[in-house]
């Protein structure tokens, strides 16, 4: 009799360990796509090559932010925890950093070692989220929650400020009114203060001749650049009128230049650009005549960073 074929043994258990083997794969595909997608990875891959391509020429006419490192790390502001640093700007004329806390309003001037001065009440404003120093201690604030902009006074003898006592201009409806108009920059090169909504990102201009006085009514600016997922702060540097835009949401500073174009990015992330740790909601940046660079971060974060020779 003819000997039969012993059957195959075949283990159940492996079509279930393949299945959920390429579920998980699938998962942290998608996972990965999807921080990619937030995170612009793909956007900064063309501008990471478009940097590689740059001519030291070209890089020495730009502010060229990957050569940055971060010098303070991360300092406390004291006593400003509920606070909520909100933007930041520094003021050539004494020398040091004016910011605004959004949440308890107040005014606070800083040294450029991120040491505080003074804190100035800010009496009538709700939700102050964007300062820039104008010259002749004229500084603009707009107020996110009113869509306010005002233009205020102040000087070495100066400890509160009322709203009431100074211009204000309506900034007008945002597409979304709970993320409207969060940051501002005087631009003394054109003369106009520069106005960033938050979200979708967008930009605006308003004439000034550096008064108290603004010429006219904004403008949006068009600008494809803006691939971020929001606009938390702007900022001009005053060697190459270059614009530099913050994104909390996206770790990221782009670098714009005169026709609105990326020059380049540095990433917020710990590891990179000398931070240990990732800034947790960057939303304030200036830079100062010698090209260096200040940002806060919520609550009661502040950084220096400086290019690196």
């Amino acid at each position: 009799m003819a000997t039969q074929p012993l059957p195959t043994l075949q283990n159940p258990r492996r079509p279930r360990f393949l299945m959920r083997w390429y579920y998980w794969l699938l998962l942290v595909i998608a996972a990965g796509y999807g921080l990619a997608f937030a995170m612009h990875w793909d956007d900064r891959g063309v501008l990471w090559v478009r940097e590689r391509l740059e001519t030291p020429a070209e890089r020495q006419q730009s502010v060229w932010l990957p050569d940055y490192r971060a010098v303070i790390d991360a300092k406390l502001l004291p006593g400003m925890e509920k606070d909520e640093a909100s933007d930041l700007s520094y003021d050539p004329q004494t020398k040091t950093l004016f910011s605004v806390m959004g949440k308890n309003p107040f005014l606070v001037e800083l040294t450029l070692q991120g040491d505080v001065l003074r804190k100035m009440p800010l009496v009538g404003w709700t939700n102050p989220e964007g300062v820039t120093t104008m010259g002749n201690g004229l500084i603009a604030i707009t107020d996110e929650r009113e869509h306010m902009l005002s233009i205020v006074k102040v000087d070495a003898d100066t400890r509160e400020l009322h709203r009431d006592n100074f211009p204000k201009y309506d900034l007008g409806p945002s597409k979304d009114q709970n993320k409207a108009f969060e940051a501002v920059a005087w631009d003394p090169r054109n003369q106009q203060l520069l106005l960033g909504e938050e979200r979708p990102p967008a930009l605006f201009s308003w004439k000034s001749d550096g008064s108290q006085t603004l010429k006219g009514d904004k403008q949006k600016l068009v600008s494809n650049e803006l691939d971020i997922r929001n606009l938390s702060a702007l900022a001009i540097d005053p060697r190459t009128g270059h614009t530099l835009v913050l994104s909390a949401d996206s770790h990221l500073l782009l670098e714009l230049d005169e026709k609105g174009e990326q020059v380049s990015f540095m990433t917020l992330l710990g590891g990179f650009n000398g931070l240990k740790k990732t800034i947790p909601r960057a939303e304030g940046v200036t830079m100062d005549e010698a090209g260096t660079l200040y940002m806060v971060s919520e609550p009661n974060l502040f950084y220096r960073f400086e290019k690196q020779k």
